[in-house]
């Protein structure tokens, strides 16, 4: 029973965690036989399968204005809610208009109803679930309760409503057990958690070393010893453990890559680390490169290179998060076998290492072990191939596209029955 399923997101472009995990949760999916759609505000997906609406975008115009004036505030302007009202209805006519012309059965919510970074699309997808009670799995990666620039706002009335809905025609999927009681405990709502996944039963075939020309274009020598940050410059990412741990190995070829810019939450602290940098001695490139979505069902011929093309630049993974939902890159690293310094926060600490990796760890402190052992693994190939393979092994188990596959068969068969014969 093949169906079409509608992707709902303000953005399904680039690299950020949410793009990446529904590019994987759309690939899966088409194995098993189903047709995938996009509804965004930006899209690098195929136009033949999707539905650009540039006002559904975080950053559009309309709705900075409104975040400038919800945020931080308790009371709220008539005026904002006209505009909340008018952007809302917009979007419910473009939903309708996306839902109609694929013939949607089935809606996929990514993050559009969990983090309030765009209001009038959260509310706008609630009534149409509503009113035409479509099923829909509302995919929560991060809780608006779980981020300090939602804690004084003036829409708790929207917030009750759409963030997320609880609704008979929806299942809500989190990627994490905090978040699953944290949920309960609010609204009664009960989800099911799916973590992060990669296609371990099928690694990508990359060599073990970084595409000369990338390596050049990076600036890097034969003799640097590369070590990749990952992630986006946030506060939260903790990068300032990164440039300590560097300054401390003091050895020249080390050189740290941020993989991804600043700019989602502001400047002030790439602005910052810029300058620690300098004082610390520590030689920062930022890759000033769009990367693709590896994992994207775009046209063959768009070019250009992507995180499986970025982690074989690395000699050495840092993941100093201090809160994560999950850990897609640190997820990456293992895929790509990437040895792996990582910081205990608290979602890895109760959901993933129980699961038995083997990395360097810290625990919100950088001691002179973790320097010493982060050392040894550089130094010693043994160590690292020893440690690389066990943690593809760990991770084969727990989170693969088989164990996504499963999850989501379940998910469909709740909607419609067991007579789902293309499901593999």
């Amino acid at each position: 029973m093949r169906k079409n399923i509608g992707f709902i997101s303000t953005r399904f472009a680039g690299t950020d965690g949410v793009t990446l995990e529904a590019s994987k949760w759309a690939q899966v999916l088409r194995s098993m036989g189903h047709n995938c759609f996009w509804f965004a505000g930006k899209l690098d997906k195929h136009s033949t399968r999707s539905m650009l609406v540039p006002e559904a975008f975080f950053h559009h115009a309309k709705n900075r204005w409104i975040n400038a004036r919800i945020l931080g505030r308790k009371r709220r302007d008539p005026a904002v809610t006209e505009v909340i009202e008018d952007l809302k209805h917009l979007l419910k006519q473009n939903l309708r208009a996306f839902i109609r012309q694929f013939e949607i059965d089935l809606l996929i919510s990514q993050n559009a109803l969990t983090i309030p970074m765009h209001i009038p699309l959260g509310v706008a997808l609630t009534e149409i679930i509503a009113e035409t009670e479509i099923p829909t799995i509302a995919h929560h990666h991060d809780f608006y309760w779980e981020r300090d620039r939602y804690a004084i706002n003036a829409v708790g009335d929207y917030l009750r409503m759409a963030f997320p809905p609880k609704l008979p025609s929806m299942e809500h999927v989190v990627i994490n057990s905090a978040a699953q009681e944290e949920l309960a405990l609010r609204t009664g709502i009960s989800a099911i958690i799916i973590p992060n996944v990669l296609d371990f039963e099928n690694p990508p075939e990359i060599s073990a070393a970084c595409d000369p020309a990338l390596r050049a274009r990076l600036g890097f020598n034969d003799e640097d010893i590369v070590i990749l940050q990952p992630t986006r410059i946030v506060r939260r990412k903790g990068i300032e453990h990164t440039l300590a741990l560097i300054e401390e190995l003091d050895d020249p070829r080390c050189k740290l890559l941020i993989s991804h810019e600043a700019g989602d939450e502001g400047f002030e602290y790439a602005d910052w680390l810029k300058q620690a940098a300098r004082n610390m001695g520590v030689d920062l490139r930022i890759m000033g490169i769009d990367m693709r979505d590896p994992w994207n069902d775009v046209d063959e011929t768009v070019t250009g290179y992507t995180l499986l093309d970025v982690y074989p630049c690395a000699d050495f993974v840092t993941y100093p998060s201090l809160h994560e939902g999950f850990g897609n890159a640190f997820l990456e690293a293992v895929y790509l076998r990437k040895p792996v310094l990582i910081n205990r926060y608290s979602i890895f600490i109760r959901d993933i290492e129980p699961k038995g990796f083997d990395l360097v760890v810290m625990d919100g402190l950088l001691t002179r072990k973790t320097i010493e052992q982060v050392r040894e693994v550089l130094v010693s190939e043994e160590r690292r191939r020893t440690m690389v393979r066990h943690n593809f092994d760990v991770a084969s188990r727990y989170y693969s596209y088989a164990m996504l596959r499963r999850w989501l068969k379940t998910l469909l068969i709740n909607f419609f029955g067991a007579d789902m014969e293309v499901m593999k």
